[in-house]
């Protein structure tokens, strides 16, 4: 559809509502009820009661008696005004006190638990809930996050409570462009969108995998200080392939089998063109589609919306930024990394994204020709469910064609198509075994006693599928079987090993979050028309460079996510600084992309933390509409 098509389309449309009396001229004006990150007055349109009912304007005990006055709040909440310190301090007592008497009974996991307090704090006061999750990052991340919000997907339909997002469906055809009017702010920063065909290793969860797209986008609030006024959860439900869901009186969403072929895709194509139509500058970020559609429609969009696939490149960065820390941990400097001997376990959308970009990196490091990017290819072996990859696989995936092992080179190393892991492992002798293969427990003790032959001095085990049951294998069996000198990464969360005589074998969390706020934070403030290769690379070797020498050589090559904000800060001013560079930025607010391109390091460091939403209560004013 052309542009002035959709614009008489979209004009129809307000005229439309206009004579409906349903909209008002002010509404089709820019509204008034958010600031600049919370940093001037705010506006609202309404007081008393009703502000206290709006998590997103609600302070609770924290309202000073001249807003209460001011909002019509006096006599409504306690006269003791508290600071933003107790408030937490009381939640926080609330909670340790809570955790255990909000379990539904001896099935309901204790993680689960504190999500439930969490929530409801997130219903009601929005600010005091980010305020939370930040000071506590390190031990929530993991709650509104990988592992627990796989458990909280898989239980959606039992813990709905409030609307959170936007439900697109397949029984929606020809209105989403009207739809996107239903939400209730005129600027979107960051849409994270699902069809809940492939949550985390979890596998079909239809509607239910909302919960994914709001996960995402509290990290992108609390890492990247997007404000929580402008990011829009997204659901687009096309049905389900999961019988139990089908049969599920207590369901959701649509009960009917999934979409495939040219009718999903118009539905996705509809989705887009509605939400870019109303939000011409959101960034959109794909997450936990299936396979078979995430690349289709990466590169269907990529060119034209300003939007990423996180399981496909989010998952490839933060693996790259792990694979030259990898190399780095061997004493060797990142230029080698060219060099390294990698079998991967998995050919889905995760690893294939990562082998592409893998390739890509060591190509750019050989010389960043034709003949590199050929050569880069033999240095990985890829093992799915039937085996060994080879060139003799019969209907062969088109995006692991190129990571086929030929005949003759498989031949020389004793190898066959269809050998199995433990095999590949034992006559390969790699550096780096990676898993993204959602099959727990696949490094088992046979494929992890192979790689105590690997002829690396300090062979790295990469066991990267989410949620923890989903891991390839834990820490303790890896450093246990193949010895105290390996580096270890895992998609989840796990404690670190004692080893004894005081050494600790580190367990590295190599999570998507080090990298997707700053893409998204980066890719915001440059204006930078698409998501680029080069900005993606720029992000993973600013996350690997992240880590001291010293640290690495102790076999830490991941940061801590308390340090979450600061990497994304940096992450995001590599993304910008990138964008600029391939000439892609077009700015943001009254920063141009001229002006950009002429701030220095420390300027640019400040530009980022400048325009990063915090969690600061706002004076609010009442204005009648």
């Amino acid at each position: 559809m052309s542009i002035l098509n959709r614009q008489l389309r979209l004009s129809s449309y307000l005229i439309k509502r206009l004579q409906h009396n349903t909209i008002t001229a002010n509404e089709i004006a820019a509204r008034s009820f958010t600031t600049s990150e919370c940093h001037r007055p705010t506006i609202v349109h309404k007081r008393s009661i009703d502000i206290l009912h709006d998590p997103w304007f609600n302070k609770g005990t924290a309202f000073s008696m001249t807003e209460r006055d001011r909002l019509d709040l006096r006599g409504l909440l306690p006269p003791n005004v508290m600071s933003n310190e107790q408030q937490i301090e009381r939640f926080m007592a609330d909670l340790k006190r809570l955790e255990v008497n909000a379990r539904d009974g001896p099935s309901d996991p204790y993680a689960l638990a504190k999500w439930r307090i969490l929530n409801r704090l997130h219903d009601r006061n929005e600010t005091m809930y980010y305020k939370v999750l930040i000071a506590n990052i390190e031990e929530y991340a993991p709650i509104v996050y990988t592992p627990t919000v796989g458990l909280v997907c898989q239980n959606y339909s039992g813990l709905f409570r409030r609307p959170r997002g936007m439900y697109f469906s397949a029984a929606d055809r020809g209105e989403m462009m009207s739809m996107v009017y239903n939400w209730p702010a005129d600027q979107v920063d960051m849409i994270v969108v699902t069809d809940g065909s492939r949550i985390l290793g979890l596998g079909d969860l239809g509607v239910q995998g909302i919960g994914i797209s709001v996960g995402k986008l509290d990290l992108y609030v609390a890492a990247a200080g997007i404000n929580p006024q402008r990011v829009l959860p997204v659901m687009i439900d096309v049905g389900t392939n999961n019988e139990k869901l089908l049969k599920d009186p207590l369901y959701l969403g649509l009960q009917e089998h999934r979409l495939e072929g040219k009718e999903y895709i118009e539905v996705i194509d509809e989705f887009m063109e509605a939400v870019f139509t109303r939000w011409p500058h959101v960034i959109v970020q794909f997450e936990d589609f299936q396979s078979k559609w995430a690349f289709k429609l990466l590169q269907r969009y990529r060119d034209t919306y300003r939007m990423f696939n996180d399981d496909v490149q989010g998952t490839a960065g933060v693996a790259i930024a792990g694979l030259l820390g990898a190399v780095r941990a061997q004493g060797k400097a990142m230029i080698d990394f060219p060099k390294q001997k990698i079998v991967v376990a998995g050919a889905g959308s995760a690893g294939i994204g990562v082998l592409n970009a893998a390739r890509k990196t060591m190509a750019r490091m050989l010389g960043n020709n034709e003949l590199a990017f050929e050569g880069a290819r033999s240095q990985f072996w890829v093992v799915d469910a039937k085996g060994l990859i080879t060139e003799e696989r019969e209907d062969i995936d088109p995006d692991a064609q190129p990571f086929a092992r030929k005949t003759k080179e498989i031949g020389r190393q004793g190898l066959r198509e269809g050998a199995s892991l433990a095999e590949v492992v034992r006559e390969v002798k790699p550096d780096v075994l990676l898993g993204l293969s959602a099959v727990g427990g696949l490094f088992s003790k046979e494929v992890l006693e192979a790689l105590k032959n690997s002829t690396s001095t300090r062979p790295a085990i990469f066991a990267m599928s989410n949620p923890t049951k989903n891991a390839e294998c834990t820490p303790e069996d890896a450093f246990n079987i193949v010895g105290d000198n390996i580096l270890f990464a895992s998609g989840s969360p796990f404690a670190n090993v004692d080893l004894g005589n005081g050494h600790i074998g580190y367990c590295n969390q190599g999570n998507n979050m080090y990298l997707f706020p700053g893409i998204g934070l980066g890719t915001l403030l440059s204006g930078a028309r698409v998501v680029s290769d080069g900005m993606l690379q720029a992000a993973a070797e600013c996350l690997a460079a992240y880590m001291t020498e010293e640290e690495v050589l102790k076999g830490i090559i991941f940061p801590s996510i308390s340090s979450i904000r600061d990497i994304t800060k940096k992450v995001a001013a590599a993304v910008i600084k990138e964008a600029v560079e391939e000439d892609l930025a077009e700015g943001y607010r009254d920063m141009d992309a001229r002006e950009l391109g002429k701030l220095n390091k420390e300027e640019l460091a400040a530009y980022v933390k400048n325009n990063m939403w915090n969690p600061d209560y706002p004076t609010l004013v009442y204005r009648q509409e």
